[in-house]
């Protein structure tokens, strides 16, 4: 047993709120399959909780295998992945898939296995390893803006851009991920303001366009603006089905919560299991237990940044950064959500909510960030073994100096007694 737990390396903190996550969050889906079982009519409890077991299991051992991998090799294929993951994104939003008769344009669905998936989350990935190896990579040289376009919007539009239609949400997220990171890697302020003044200026430009000419906008415009208008809205005529419905199970949690299993509100709020799993972890366990999940991924934050400050190179830092702040945001939008401080946004809960692509994407993020520490470790435990190694040699030089100077003193009564 001792010899397997030794091959789990890396921060162990890390380690401990992954797996505590994932175990808490089976009281949850459980409760939200009773709603898809009896209300849906979508499988059985103990099928949806196998499922679920299946892909934390498969979560867990993705962590395991990446973080065995040295996180310096990343740098030879990030230039390359976001290339992969845009043409993904770009085949996906041609396709159009449909899955149980409901349009799921986000979602590729690979043949042969039956297997469906959700190349954003790749996407997402990809481009923060990339922006992670060009910050490293220019980190001593300047580029001017043209170069900057060339080599960081290219990337980061050639990734937004085809999950928008069909995700702005996710595509939002991104980008503010990408900013973040390129702001904490020193990228020119003023260029990133002249990107960002240009995108607000567009977005404007989209917004009255859409509202003038919107049968030429995307099938799903009419669903983000339903989702800003409803937002803190006190309409009547305004559809706030799922935000109510939250809002509610949030209130009939109170302090302590009705008690594990035992929700209301997972009948009536869609999504249970997912998008606002949030709401029933509070309705089930009240505000406590809404507020050790939030203190959860504060602290996994916060072994995020020390990974980050403590990493070897400035890849790592990046790298750890730009991935551990994309889980936490999400975990933050998700819950912003659930309690209206979001607009509805359809972003799962990492490591909580149901669904094999968000888990094992959250799980691989994970898995880099462990490979940066597990370098920290190797180098700090080389940095003992060098010490231990000088202090032995230094032991051996007194050890020598010492057997000299009795030889000395030994010649030196010799010839007195001569």
């Amino acid at each position: 047993m001792k010899k397997i737990l030794s091959g789990f390396q890396g921060d162990k903190a890390i380690w401990a709120f992954v797996i505590l996550l994932a175990i808490i969050s089976f009281m949850p889906v459980f409760s939200a399959s009773t709603n898809l079982v009896h209300v849906v009519g979508t499988g059985t409890i103990v099928g949806i909780l196998v499922k679920h077991f299946f892909h934390i299991f498969i979560g867990i051992l993705i962590i395991y295998i990446i973080h065995r991998i040295p996180f310096e090799r990343f740098k030879y294929v990030a230039p390359l992945l976001w290339i992969i993951a845009s043409i993904l994104l770009i085949i996906t939003a041609m396709q159009g898939v449909t899955i149980a008769g409901a349009n799921a344009s986000r979602w590729i669905k690979v043949p042969l296995i039956n297997l469906s998936f959700q190349p954003s989350s790749i996407g997402w990935i990809a481009i923060i390893a990339y922006l992670s190896w060009f910050l490293w990579r220019f980190e001593d040289e300047y580029y001017s803006f043209k170069k900057s376009l060339l080599y960081v919007w290219v990337p980061v539009f050639a990734i937004v851009v085809p999950i928008a239609p069909s995700n702005l949400s996710t595509a939002a997220l991104i980008f503010t991920s990408c900013c973040m990171l390129l702001f904490v890697g020193k990228y020119p302020l003023k260029y990133l303001g002249k990107v960002l003044a240009i995108c607000a200026l567009l977005g404007t430009l989209f917004f009255f366009a859409a509202k003038a000419f919107p049968d030429t906008m995307p099938s799903r415009f009419s669903t983000w603006t339903a989702r800003i208008e409803r937002f803190g809205s006190d309409d009547k005529d305004v559809d706030r089905y799922q935000i109510d419905n939250a809002k509610i199970a949030i209130a009939k949690g109170e302090i302590f919560g009705v008690g594990p299993g035992k929700s209301v509100q997972k009948n009536f709020l869609p999504q249970s299991s997912s998008d606002f799993i949030y709401a029933i972890i509070v309705e089930e366990f009240g505000l406590i237990g809404g507020l050790t999940v939030l203190f959860f991924y504060v602290l996994l934050l916060f072994r995020f940044l020390v990974v980050s400050m403590k990493a070897p190179n400035s890849f790592g830092k990046y790298l750890v950064f730009g991935l551990g702040f994309s889980i936490i945001f999400q975990a933050l939008i998700n819950m912003g959500v659930a309690v209206e401080i979001f607009p509805t946004t359809g972003q799962p809960l990492p490591l909580i909510s149901s669904g094999g692509t968000s888990i094992w994407m959250t799980c691989v993020s994970i898995g880099i960030i462990l490979s940066v520490s597990r370098k920290e470790e190797q180098v700090k435990q080389q940095l003992k073994e060098s010490e231990k190694k000088q202090e032995a040699f230094r032991e051996l030089l007194a050890q020598q100096e010492d057997e000299k100077t009795e030889d000395e003193d030994i010649a030196v009564k010799a010839l007195k007694n001569l």
